[in-house]
This record gives C-alpha cells, structure tokens and sequence, in this order.
C-alpha cells in the first residue's frame, strides 16, 4: 500500500515529496504511527519517511495502555522516539494507577523523551473541564518531578491552558506547543513564555492567514515541525492521510513565508527538536 493518490481538485498529479529532495536528519516532531489508519502499511509509511529526509519521528502515546499495545511495533526503528500522555478528550478517564504506570514506563524506557500531548480541549467538551484542568496539572507535575519536557495541546481553551501553566509554574520551563494554528499575538504569549511553537500541515493552506503571518515572525530557533498524522495533511495532499514523509512540504511552506532556503529550515527546526528533546546526534 502506498501514497493514497489520486488527483487533487485542480485535475493535476499531486506532487511527491520525495521530489523536494530533502537531505536526512529531518525531525517529526508529533506522530500518531499507532492508530488504524496505519495499521496495514506501518513499515511502508517508516520507510517513506527515510527516503524523504525524516530521519527521527516522535510517536505520541495516548495513555499508558496505547504505549504498552504499541511500544513494540517500534523495536525494530531506533529513529523512532516515544512520547507519552493522556489527551483531554480523555481526561474522564484518568485514574492514580494511568500516573504509577506513566512514571514506571518513563523510569524504564529511555525512548519516552517527553510528556503528552497534555492540555485542555474545550472544542467538543468530551471530559468535564475540571476533570481536564486537574489532569493536565497532574501531567505537568509529572514532568517537573521526571525532569522532562512537556508537549501541550490546546483546543478552544487558550486563556485557560495559559493559567494552568502559569500556575504550575511552567514559564522558561522545557515546554512545546503543539499543532500551532494561531496568529502573532498568540505566538508572542508562547514566546516570551520561553516556549517552542510546532508549526502543522496547516501553513501549506492559502487560507491560513494568520498563521502565515505567526510563522514570519517566530524565531527559526524557536520553531520545530510536525504532521499531527493521520490528521491536517498539507497541500498537496490535503483530505488525504497525512504521514511523516509529508514534512518537507510544512517545511516549505515555513521557508517561503520567511525567505530561506527550506534546507535550512530543515536543518535548524531539526536541531531545534533534536535539543529540545534529547536526542543523540546522529
């Protein structure tokens, strides 16, 4: 099983991204690699990846049970890094027995380099917001008691994730934004945070205005890269599943709004997330 191909809406062959010809060292920053969507075409989909410059990918673990199903499926790809937390849809379900086992995987396996994705998401409310609230405090005292990085969603929420995180005391702590779609002034409040922003598929939209314009003015050591996959896959791939090899066209995106060659790009959002979540040099 390969590319999901087809044509897209202007009748023309959608662009590859090996074409981009991108060199190895790329960093994935936030990958779903264990959801169904894969479950047929796993080692295609790492191998795509490697043959489109993506030499690290961070596979996101939501919970302790979905790291234990699927830890194992990565013991044969080094580059592949785990990250691992609940997400608020499914905060409801959060118990003392999900943190022990959260804090024994992380003890135990040097693969796990981050907590999360953690946060709130008040877009469909799946978990009260209370409920929410108290877990995503309960993810950041993880990470401050691990010494570890954290990786925050926020959905509908901003305000409200901003003073969680105020009130933990997470300023100037190792800490990413995930999935970032906003506009300057919300990356400014993430910046003088002394946070990193992930920048999506989402910035290869034409109708992505203000995050156009939250990209021109992010420092390029302040930014990383993500596909957020099987979701939001970027043009020119858009409605089809998205997948770590589709990186390069995020990555050119970025360096068009900023006016650099998308190697350097590449390069510099790759040593971003290599420091942020370390990782061995290659």
């Amino acid at each position: 099983m390969g590319y999901e191909m087809g044509k897209n809406k202007n009748k023309k062959p959608r662009e590859l991204p090996e074409a981009l010809g991108l060199p190895a060292g790329g960093v994935e920053t936030h990958a779903h690699l264990d959801m169904e969507p894969f479950a047929e075409d796993l080692d295609a989909v790492l191998d795509r990846a490697r043959a489109c410059g993506v030499s690290r990918i961070g596979q996101v673990f939501l919970g302790p049970e979905a790291y234990e199903k699927g830890r194992g499926l990565f013991e044969s790809r080094p580059g592949v890094f785990f990250l691992l937390g609940l997400h608020p849809h499914d905060a409801k379900d959060w118990t003392e027995a999900m943190l022990m086992a959260m804090r024994a995987a992380f003890a135990l396996d040097p693969r796990l380099r981050a907590v999360g994705e953690t946060g709130l998401d008040y877009y469909y409310d799946y978990s009260p917001r209370d409920v929410q609230r108290r877990v995503f405090a309960a993810h950041l005292e993880l990470a401050r008691e691990l010494d570890l990085p954290v990786v925050v969603h926020s959905r509908d929420a901003l305000d409200e994730t901003f003073e969680v995180l105020e009130a933990e005391g997470f300023r100037n702590r190792p800490l990413l934004w995930h999935c970032f779609g906003g506009g300057p002034a919300f990356a400014r409040r993430v910046l003088d945070n002394g946070w990193l922003i992930s920048i999506p598929g989402a910035v290869t939209w034409k109708k992505s205005q203000e995050l156009h314009e939250a990209v021109a003015m992010i420092p390029m050591d302040r930014l990383v890269l993500e596909t957020d996959c099987p979701f939001l896959a970027p043009d020119p791939w858009r409605g089809k599943r998205n997948e770590p090899a589709y990186l390069g066209f995020t990555a050119r995106a970025v360096a068009e709004i900023k006016g650099l060659p998308v190697e350097e790009v590449w390069r510099m959002a790759a040593d971003n997330a290599v420091r942020f979540f370390g990782l061995d040099a290659e």
